[in-house]
């Protein structure tokens, strides 16, 4: 079966895997489209993202959805064919993260496509194995095309609840990327009364506004009119330090910025005085739990997401894939098509 995995920076390859069997407790799933990801386009250009470098060859990818096979000894859940989406993160269970309820964070957990050591084989492939719990059946009315969308959402959700309740608040997101596009709908969907983005490239700045945003900005203009005095909510979803310093130096004072983006690993500059004198307080998010549910119930009946989407490649054509995803002016969420 065909599968895309990553070597070292540069060097991605379309292989001949062989066929899993689910083993006690697993499921196998025929994937159909995987989500190619920012962190997945990291280890393509880079050998790796933050502070997860590459060590071995490993399967891409942990946006999947597709239909289950079979399951192994002792594994029950949907009937073989249901479309179903897939959680890409088995939690330890054990650690104080996990006892506190934020099993996102946990110490120990593998994550499909990570390169955590030992490295976590990832879901770009035309079967996976993975343990039965993390399968969820399509809520009806959401086909898997548009169901691609979930893992990605699920960030997305997370980091608008790490902000806290932003009802009828002025939110900044800063980046239009496939991440901080789903941000600006995560916010709507929140009760978000404005959501201003911010970006370099105007075709990003497009996709953001078919995700609802409300004011566009281009990022390289200070003279730009869409520039708010000040917001009541920022959240940082591009990943560069200038962007921290603007949701910094935006946001009002008490107010919260929450950092999504990933920053480059080591230490990244920014106007930390501010959280003193304005009292800012500045959250971290990362991956997500139970809003892996509340995305598909989401995605289901809201055809505007399907405007994100903005190519479907066959695997074969991965290399083109990623250079598409990484092309910014050209795409927004880029998917591999597996068996079709």
């Amino acid at each position: 079966m065909p599968g895309c995995v990553i070597h070292g920076a540069g060097d991605l390859r379309v292989a001949e895997l062989p066929v899993p069997r689910p083993g006690p407790g697993e499921v196998l799933v025929a994937v159909r489209y995987g989500g190619v990801c920012g962190s997945d386009l990291h280890y393509w250009r880079h050998g790796g993202v933050g502070d997860f470098r590459l060590r071995e060859p490993m399967v891409l990818g942990h946006e999947v959805v597709g239909t289950v096979v079979s399951y192994g000894p002792g594994a029950t859940g949907p009937a073989p064919g249901t479309a179903v989406a897939v959680h890409p993160a088995t939690p330890c269970g054990r650690c104080p993260e996990c006892a506190a309820g934020r099993a996102n964070v946990c110490r120990d957990t593998r994550y499909l496509g990570s390169a955590g050591f030992p490295h976590v084989q990832g879901g770009f492939a035309e079967r996976i194995a993975v343990p039965a719990g993390q399968v969820r059946a399509l809520p009806e009315g959401l086909g898997l095309r548009r169901a691609a969308l979930a893992e990605p959402l699920s960030v997305a959700l997370h980091a608008v609840r790490r902000a806290g309740d932003v009802t009828g608040r002025h939110v900044l997101v800063t980046g239009a990327g496939p991440i901080g596009c789903l941000v600006v709908a995560a916010a709507k969907a929140a009760g978000a009364a404005r959501v201003t983005v911010t970006d370099l490239v105007p075709r990003a700045l497009a996709y953001a506004a078919v995700a609802g945003a409300d004011t566009l900005v281009r990022a390289d203009d200070p003279g730009d009119a869409g520039w708010p005095e000040e917001v009541d909510v920022a959240v940082e979803a591009s990943g560069v330090a200038a962007g921290l310093d603007t949701c910094l130096r935006l946001v009002r004072r008490g107010g919260v910025v929450v950092q999504l983006g990933m920053l480059p690993p080591g230490q990244s500059p920014f106007a930390g005085n501010l959280l003193v004198s304005r009292e800012i307080e500045l959250r971290g998010a990362f991956r997500f739990g139970a809003e892996f549910d509340d995305a598909l119930e989401l995605l289901a009946g809201r055809g505007e997401f399907d405007g994100l989407v903005s190519a479907v490649v066959p695997v074969a054509e991965a290399g083109d894939a990623f250079v598409l995803a990484a092309d910014r002016s050209r795409s927004c969420k880029v998917l591999l098509e597996f068996g079709g």
